[in-house]
């Protein structure tokens, strides 16, 4: 089967990290990267032996497919290009700036038949993905998804930086509907949200309660779900998960055994497949327009 030839279209840290991925990936070949920031995109450039543009729509007659990894503020126009010139579309989370402009994305994507796959990457972290199959009914889930302060993605606030992860992972794992939403957030670096909780109530009567900061010490990425006769504890950074029995004893506990890999090589990986196979796979333009509208949600919601 031919490589999907790939352009990467803004080479900040995290198109730098798919130009890394990209540069030995059996499935696919990366053709060259586009960086507003010229020095950016030649060295990059140069770093992979590939072409550099300063302008993306330069390079759109030589690939099959483009990763958006720009700020968020220009998913929308160049998704937009992409898809109107039929190329199959990787952008970084969140999917656009608004609903609005998610709708019209996954639209167009719908009404040309392309490959629209959005980078909500834990998703494809192995610890997610080994309690997947297993969480049928679930009644109460903890989120605390923490991070030390960076210069990156302050264009949005922490709720579309950090908390969408764990918003798309909830609805995958509950397929339910929210019908009560309750969160806060503060300012505290940026003039965006710095800090926010939610409190989510599904149909069901699941109760998730989740939090995200971006000026926290240290690393926290920690998800813990509770079942009638479970209790899951998950480390999404040393991608482990626990089983607790809630009987007590503790002679039951369970280190599932996990095949630790890197998240953005699955997610890459899955999305070459989805393209030369045409089969549907996560997570597709309508999982991301459904995590960014409950994320917008949570914002409406927010009491300062």
């Amino acid at each position: 089967m031919d490589k999907v030839k790939v352009g990467i279209i803004g080479v900040g840290y995290l198109g730098t990290q798919h130009a890394r991925i990209l540069s030995y990936l059996e499935e696919a070949e990366l053709i060259g990267v586009a960086d507003i920031d010229f020095k950016k995109a030649v060295e990059i450039g140069n770093r992979h032996g590939v072409k550099y543009y300063q302008d993306y729509e330069k390079m759109l007659d030589e690939i099959d497919a483009g990763i958006v990894a720009t700020p968020t503020s220009d998913h929308y126009s160049i998704a937009m290009k992409l898809l109107q010139e039929g190329k199959s579309v990787l952008i970084e989370k969140p999917i656009t700036e608004n609903v609005k402009q998610a709708e019209k994305v996954v639209g167009l994507a719908q009404k040309n038949g392309s490959v629209l796959h959005v980078g909500h990457l834990e998703r494809f972290n192995p610890a997610v993905e080994a309690i997947e199959g297993m969480i049928s009914e679930p009644k109460f889930i903890e989120v605390q998804r923490l991070g030390s302060f960076s210069a990156r993605s302050l264009d949005i606030d922490v709720v579309l930086d950090l908390m969408i992860h764990d918003l798309d992972i909830i609805l995958a794992l509950t397929q339910d509907e929210v019908k009560v939403i309750r969160s806060s957030g503060i300012h505290v670096l940026s003039e965006k949200i710095d800090i926010a909780s939610a409190r989510l109530e599904f149909s069901s009567g699941c109760i998730a309660t989740l939090t995200a900061s971006r000026v926290h010490q240290g690393k926290v990425r920690k998800l813990r779900i509770f079942e009638p006769t479970s209790y899951y504890s998950v480390d999404y950074i040393d991608q482990e998960v626990k089983i607790f029995p809630l009987n007590g004893r503790q002679t039951d506990i369970k280190t599932l055994k996990i095949n630790k890999e890197e998240p953005l090589k699955k997610e890459l990986i899955n999305f070459f497949q989805c393209i030369q196979d045409k089969k549907r796979r996560k997570v597709n333009g309508e999982e991301a327009l459904r995590a960014l509208k409950l994320a917008y949600s949570v914002l409406d919601e927010v009491e300062f």
